[in-house]
């Protein structure tokens, strides 16, 4: 867990404490086994941490379900995520057994199924929302707010926007250069906003948060322990903004792609333009955003047509 991971509160700690001694001593389970099960526990009771919960008996079934998309939508394998719905299973049948839950909500939870369609997309208004949650006043929050600009601005995927290194910020032709799947480079025009926040990060932020004797490798966006900034890091970034921004829809890194993506569309963007954007390698991948650009379509036209 890097700096944006919150501090685990004394209540979660000590269950986790209890289940970690209970699995070595009572189960007889292997250190290893132990550690990976510690892991799956800790990651998502930091996860529940950034939903505002600090106690396992507040949790309910769609937190479960959100923290396993959250895991696919990172690049877990199925085999890591389907063991950590086992560690979870695991650890709140312990947790029901000492009376610190009510009901073991693990029992119906499952491993969400492959999204065949697009997840929620968000309006301008929900975006712009977003954009203005992280505080400003803060070094954390200038690297918060030039990271959700960028990821908006540019459609990345977040790995992408992990990756990027200073030297892909060609900022005089207002442009970046994106490695996305498959090491295949691409250009993406960076707008105004994103251009001056990503500045301002780089000019008032970077060099406090670089570390001597840690090399960055010239990565753009670094923790404040001077490493590259994780993919979980801006999975609770982006949900700790929507969160704030009082949006309701389940938002995700990815999220800000397909919004992206259909803004474009709704503005008359060519899709062959929008590919090249994307990074998509076949023309047929973006077709799926035309779906969203017919129901827009639809809704003008019922909007505003006489006999809508």
């Amino acid at each position: 867990m890097d700096e944006s991971s919150a501090q685990l509160p004394l209540s979660l700690k000590r269950e986790m404490q209890s289940y970690k001694r209970f699995l070595a001593l009572e189960k007889g389970v292997s250190e290893n086994t132990v550690s990976a099960y510690m892991f799956d526990i800790e990651r998502f009771s930091t996860f529940i941490v950034h939903q505002g919960m600090e106690k396992y008996a507040l949790i309910e079934i769609q937190h479960i379900h959100s923290f396993l998309l959250m895991l696919e939508e990172l690049g877990l394998a199925l085999s890591s995520r389907t063991r950590t719905l086992s560690s979870l299973r695991g650890f709140f049948s312990f947790l029901f057994s000492n009376k610190v839950i009510d009901t073991d909500i693990t029992e119906k939870a499952e491993l969400p199924k492959s999204r065949r369609s697009l997840p929620d997309t968000l309006s301008i208004d929900e975006m712009l929302a977003i954009l203005e949650q992280p505080d400003i006043t803060t070094k954390a929050g200038i690297r918060d707010r030039a990271m959700l600009e960028l990821l908006y601005a540019c459609g990345l995927r977040v790995s992408e926007l992990c990756g990027i290194k200073q030297r892909d910020m060609l900022l005089e032709q207002e442009v970046i250069r994106v490695f996305g799947k498959g090491s295949k480079e691409r250009i993406v025009p960076i707008g105004s906003s994103a251009l001056e926040w990503v500045g301002t990060y780089q000019v008032e932020v970077r060099p406090h948060f670089m570390k001597s004797g840690v090399s960055t490798n010239d990565i753009l966006f670094l923790n404040q322990r001077g490493t590259g900034i994780s993919r979980m890091s801006v999975w609770n970034i982006v949900s700790k903004a929507t969160m704030d921004a009082g949006i309701e829809k389940h938002v995700h890194p990815h999220t800000f792609r397909h919004s992206f993506a259909t803004h474009l569309l709704e503005g008359g963007a060519d899709l062959r333009a929008l590919q090249e954007m994307l990074g998509h390698s076949d023309i047929s991948t973006t077709q799926i955003y035309t779906h969203i650009d017919r129901e827009f379509i639809r809704q003008v036209h019922k909007t505003y047509h006489p006999r809508g």
